[in-house]
């Protein structure tokens, strides 16, 4: 799945949920090595325990983060 992102530096986040869990998770712009560590993080983990993990992680004065954009874009590919 592609998710455009709102309201942070990366633009779009691609990955895969296979039988409930999170795969192959690349972000396009934002802080390079620290979303490629999310991205390893979160492999292979269940989609609804990285949404709650992750879901309103803020980022400075913005209501958003990367972490939490993932969380939305998992939230709407489960929901879909």
């Amino acid at each position: 799945m592609t998710y455009k992102t709102k309201g942070t530096c990366s633009q779009m986040i691609e990955f895969e949920i296979t039988d409930g869990k999170v795969h192959n998770v690349k972000f396009t712009g934002g802080c390079n090595g620290n979303l490629k560590g999310i991205g390893q993080l979160v492999e292979g983990m269940d989609a609804e325990e990285v949404i709650q993990r992750l879901e309103g992680t803020t980022c400075g004065f913005k209501s958003t983060s990367c972490p939490d954009q993932l969380a939305q874009a998992l939230k709407q590919a489960l929901h879909a």
